[in-house]
């Protein structure tokens, strides 16, 4: 199902069209409702505009200069920064890599993928963490939610949910991630022994990229754990009214989330979490809201500006800040399209 034509307009969704191939295909596939044709893993010549803009990802824009800068051992950055060489280290090439829609079989991602399996996870939970251990994958008392989240999300949109390493990283975030809104005695223990982490009061990161990582697997693909957590981190975020404080709706969550950007990283906005939700099928009063936010934000030629944004730390810029940009706009005319 593509998005209402009553929010588009034609001279925003040329432009869109006219942008790079990411922006390109998501908006031909989730905006237009093009099917994907197998998109990115198409044999080359085969398929219609989606399959030939999945193509292209590979040959333009961000994602052959982020490639170019891939170590010989399938990494980015010394082997021992994978996380914190921020924003060029492994585990953020590979999930800018995977919001931009690489092709997770070129042998280049499937190289990236083994590299952050080896350097990055912990081999007794399946969880990722920050920090190396010898002789390799991480030390275990590092394991943290959003990295494990956005690792999860990044390899099942790469092509790797059936590897088994992957398996045991999804069976992390339904095992241990909390979304404790405040009340109630906070477990204690190991992996609740971050406080920036868990505390008292879930951390919305965390619990937004794992929500993020658990609905990047196909609905077919959902076993009963992954639905219920899905079920809990939806409710967590209505309850919160997308980006308010749930104990008091008059506050924001962060002032940020109001600034829309792109890509997010370890941080999220409202713009973010309403594409979670209702990539999920979500639809509640509870977003009305956010969704209103969203909807204020466009100029007067129907697009959205880029807010927020970490350039000058990835491999390659992304857009630019404070002009109208590409991915914002396609989210947002997707998540009011949604909504409407």
């Amino acid at each position: 199902m593509g998005a209402p034509a009553s929010i588009m307009s034609p001279d925003t969704i040329s432009w869109l069209l006219a942008g790079d191939p990411s922006v390109r295909y998501f908006t031909l596939t989730r905006l237009l409702g093009e099917p994907a044709d197998g998109a990115a893993a198409s044999a080359e010549g085969a398929g219609g505009a989606a399959a030939e803009a999945g193509r292209r990802i590979m040959t333009e824009g961000a994602v052959p200069a982020i490639l170019a800068a891939q170590r010989d051992d399938g990494g980015w950055s010394a082997p021992g920064r994978f996380y914190t060489a921020k924003y060029t280290g492994t585990v953020w090439s590979l999930l800018i890599l995977a919001e931009l829609g690489a092709d997770g079989e070129d042998e280049r991602l499937r190289r990236g993928c083994e590299a952050v399996l080896r350097d990055g996870q912990d081999a007794a939970s399946g969880g990722f963490g920050h920090k190396p251990a010898a002789p390799g994958g991480c030390t275990h008392a590092t394991v943290i939610p959003c990295l494990t989240g956005n690792m999860v999300y990044s390899l099942v949109r790469l092509g790797m949910l059936g590897d088994p390493r992957v398996q045991r990283a999804v069976d992390w975030i339904t095992t241990y991630q909390r979304f404790d809104d405040g009340e109630g005695e906070a477990p204690a223990g190991w992996p609740y022994h971050v406080e920036m982490c868990w505390g008292r009061h879930t951390c919305h990161m965390g619990a937004a990229k794992a929500l993020k990582a658990l609905a990047a697997i196909p609905p077919e693909r959902r076993s009963p754990d992954v639905r219920r957590t899905l079920a809990a981190g939806a409710e967590y975020f209505l309850r919160h009214h997308v980006h308010r404080r749930s104990h008091d709706l008059a506050r924001d969550s962060k002032a940020g989330w109001r600034r829309f950007g792109f890509p997010l990283m370890y941080q999220t906005d409202a713009l973010e979490l309403l594409g979670i939700l209702t990539r999920l099928g979500v639809r509640d009063p509870r977003m009305d809201e956010a969704l209103a936010l969203v909807a204020s934000k466009a100029d007067a030629q129907g697009r959205w500006r880029l807010q927020n944004t970490f350039n000058g730390r990835f491999v390659v810029d992304i857009e630019t800040k404070g002009e109208p940009s590409r991915w914002v706009t396609a989210k947002a005319l997707e998540v009011l399209g949604a909504g409407s």
